[in-house]
């Protein structure tokens, strides 16, 4: 016996095992490269490679709630206690973008591309290609401006370009991120930054699974746990607690009619919008989403031109307002334009001037000023030109592009494209446009006077002073006299600026006004008081009509998402620390070709889900310590009415003296199963053990649907349980007490394993290895 030991195999290779910091509350395996991703229990997300080196840490600042990778592998979804969904670069953590749909913490992601290629109604395959690139160089980025603090707006610094290339790789394929909140919330976003729809359980309405049921249920105090979308983008199983309440046709004005029955329940939503109208979809959320680019460059460079301005003006009369103060100090009564007008005209230098400009501006201070508001100025035309300008330039073709898809009604008006709002936003994109054009030219004018008053006044300085000033530049009296009477106390810039300031307008003569509206003949814009308005207050309108017009695609296809189906589980205790206590589950979806799942024609790839979840040990009180698994559940609803039903399910019962901690469905329709061994008192021996199973070839039971979905069935299957024994499954055992979560990529076959005393172990599952000693 002791001789056969050595010879033995041990099943799942270890490939190291290693302490760790902090206990890990969240892991999931990059579907495409061997990295893990980890969430420790104080909210730091760590990046480990296979060989289990660290690639980076960030801390989000708030509460890690939920975790999932891009199908791609190239970014990672990270879901917050406050509701925001940010997206970070899978090279350097880098913040990419952060998107606030939620209300309440994101507790389950999920991110699913479909993997088939967009073909036309002729059956050729039709890639849409963006036309931006052939017009324009590559967008701006948003500004960055040292010293200046613009806020946080979801973008990497512009020396990296990590961020295009990651934007451009994520509309190659179309893809959909979900993401579940706890207050019941789903909301569906394209390229994880387009938000296309969003739906709340609660409000569902839950159809009868037979046709001769006229009544309807709805989730009451629901609660989501797990969210996955099927590979083809049709369907959506939700796993969620709740109260199931049966609604009677004949009393909807709000009364109930039914038991209370709280507990777990597999929802399936139809989600078949985003296969039918991927192309469609696909176009307007590149668009839209490119739009959405510009418009933060637009709102952040309006943010640091109006800082860098104000900060300059706030030094110029700093400087300047001792002026004022020297003319009351000496008893005169008159301002600092009419002193400076005076000094002009050679009337008289009295003596508060001469003692401003000799002594408290002096030439230094002069040329300190004038280099800081000169500098401004050119920082200023410097964003319009390389920032604000060519962003509101692709903007405007990016909504024509919008406006072209926009009148092909009989496509995109299903998915909410209005051709109305986009015509309104194509409108205002030009309108900002003409106003850019014409605060450069007030910019410009006003560079040149403050230029022109500061050459002036030095030269009064030197001629004070009795110094030589025939080697200063010249400068315009005319231009002086203008300043003076409308810039000095005045500033146009930054009420063209300024957004506190948006309800200041422009004074336009009644001759241009007048043109404006002949031009509405001749196509030109309809609102034909837009140079009324500032700058700042043109841009609130270019917010406002975007928001307009990309709102109605999210609502129509929020309105196409319903409830198909609903599977009650097993009912759940009331109280709120059941609610508490994590319930291991996992979803996923294998290739199957039985005919129920082949005859489905909605669905293209031939899938079939498999639910599997762990069952609480009071509603089975004779059964206890058992795992379910259902499949065949998405086409359940289907099956039921051509007669039949295609939903199966199986019990596994845990031998004595274990209990599951984690669970995750595998490839090749696998459950991987992490067990703790138990005492007597129900406490952890301090060994664990990795179970495979293989779900296809276990014995599954076809289970009949009832007619009053507040009934529960599958423990109807307790006569024909599992019963799984460790000497005859596919199992490793681990020499510690391990808690969940339990981390599996099926792309490489690996799986992670964290110890309650701080320690993870990769295993390789699909490679066993020689046991050298009873020992690991």
């Amino acid at each position: 016996m002791d001789t056969d030991e050595t010879q033995r195999q041990l099943p799942f290779q270890l490939q190291f095992d290693k302490p760790i910091a902090s206990q890990v509350k969240i892991a999931e395996w990059n579907p495409e490269k061997d990295l893990l991703a980890m969430v420790t229990e104080d909210s730091k997300i760590l990046l480990h490679r296979f060989n289990w080196q660290r690639l980076w840490t960030i801390s989000p600042g708030r509460s890690v709630t939920s975790l999932c990778w891009r199908p791609d592998g190239k970014a990672i979804a990270v879901g917050l206690e406050d509701g925001t969904v940010s997206l970070h670069d899978v090279e350097n953590g880098k913040l990419l973008r952060s998107l606030k749909s939620h209300t309440a913490a994101v507790v389950c992601l999920n991110w699913e591309e479909d993997r088939q290629l967009i073909r036309d109604d002729s059956g050729n395959i039709s890639i849409y290609e963006d036309r931006t690139s052939r017009f324009f160089p590559p967008a701006p980025r948003v500004p960055r401006m040292a010293g200046v603090v613009s806020g946080d707006t979801g973008f990497m610094d512009d020396t990296e370009d990590s961020f295009r290339e990651l934007s451009d790789s994520s509309h190659q394929r179309f893809n959909v991120l979900c993401s579940g909140d706890r207050d019941g919330s789903i909301c569906f976003s394209i390229f994880g930054i387009f938000s296309i729809g969003k739906i709340n359980i609660h409000n569902l309405s839950v159809p009868s699974p037979l046709l001769d049921k006229q009544s309807t249920y709805q989730l009451l105090n629901a609660s989501i746990y797990k969210v996955a979308l099927s590979k083809d983008l049709c369907r959506l199983i939700v796993m969620c607690s709740g109260e199931l309440d049966e609604v009677e046709v004949e009393s909807r004005e709000g009364q109930m009619d039914g038991h209370d029955t709280h507990g777990l329940h597999s929802l399936v939503l139809d989600t078949s919008i985003f296969w039918k109208r991927k192309n469609e979809l696909h176009q307007v959320a590149q668009q839209a989403s490119n739009i959405e680019d510009l418009n933060e460059v637009i709102k952040t460079s309006l943010s640091i031109m109006c800082k860098q301005w104000s900060d300059a003006m706030h030094i110029f009369h700093e400087k300047f307002d001792g002026l004022s103060t020297l003319i009351a100090d000496h008893g005169l009564e008159s301002s600092s334009e009419e002193e400076f007008l005076s000094l002009l005209g050679g009337a008289r230098t009295s003596p508060a001037v001469h003692q401003f400009l000799v002594n408290s501006l002096g030439e230094s201070g002069l040329k300190r000023v004038s280099k800081v508001v000169c500098g401004a100025g050119k920082e200023l035309q410097h964003i319009v030109l390389e920032h604000l300008q060519p962003a509101a330039e692709i903007i405007g073709f990016r909504m024509g592009e919008l406006r072209g898809l926009s009148r092909w009604r009989a496509r995109y008006r299903g998915i909410g494209l209005d051709e109305k709002l986009i015509n309104d936003a194509t409108e205002r994109s030009g309108m900002f446009l003409v106003q850019v054009e014409r605060f450069m030219w007030v910019l410009s004018s006003v560079m040149q006077q403050f230029s022109n008053f500061f050459n002036w006044l030095l030269k009064c300085i030197k001629l004070l002073m009795q110094e030589p000033s025939d080697q200063l530049l010249q400068y315009n009296s005319e231009l002086v006299v203008i300043f003076l009477k409308f810039l000095y106390d005045q500033d146009p810039v930054r009420k063209l600026l300024e957004l506190s300031e948006d309800n200041h307008d422009v004074e336009i003569d009644l001759e241009t006004i007048q043109r404006v509206r002949e031009l509405v003949q001749f196509g030109g814009f309809s609102d034909c008081n837009f140079l009324r308005r500032t700058l700042a207050k043109e841009f609130r309108h270019l917010e406002s009509s975007f928001k307009e017009a990309f709102v109605m695609p999210f609502t129509t296809i929020s309105q196409k998402i319903l409830c198909e189906d609903l599977l009650p589980l097993f009912p759940l205790p009331s109280s709120p620390a059941s609610t508490c206590t994590p319930i291991p589950m996992s979803v996923s979806y294998y290739e199957d070709g039985s005919k129920s799942v082949s005859s489905y024609q909605t669905c293209q790839n031939g899938l079939i889900d498999y639910v599997s979840f762990q069952i609480p040990d009071d509603p089975l009180s004779d059964i206890a310590n058992c795992i379910g698994i259902a499949r065949g559940f998405i086409h359940d609803s289907i099956s039921i009415k051509r007669g039949y039903t295609s939903l199966e399910a199986v019990f596994l019962s845990i031998p004595i003296g274990y209990n599951c901690v984690d669970m995750s469905l595998y490839k090749e329709s696998q459950i991987v199963l992490l067990l703790n061994e138990t005492t007597n008192t129900s406490e952890s021996s301090g060994e664990a053990f990795m179970m495979i199973v293989q779900a296809s070839d276990l014995s599954f039971v076809r289970v009949s649907r009832s007619t009053n979905l507040n009934l529960w069935k599958l423990h109807l299957l307790k006569d024909s349980v599992v019963y799984l024994q460790m000497e005859n499954e596919k199992v490793r055992r681990i020499p510690h007490s391990v808690t969940a979560p339990l981390a599996v990529g099926a792309s490489r076959g690996v799986a992670c394993v964290f110890a309650s005393r701080k320690r993870a172990l990769v295993y390789i599952l699909e490679e066993d290895e020689d046991e050298v000693s009873d020992t690991e």
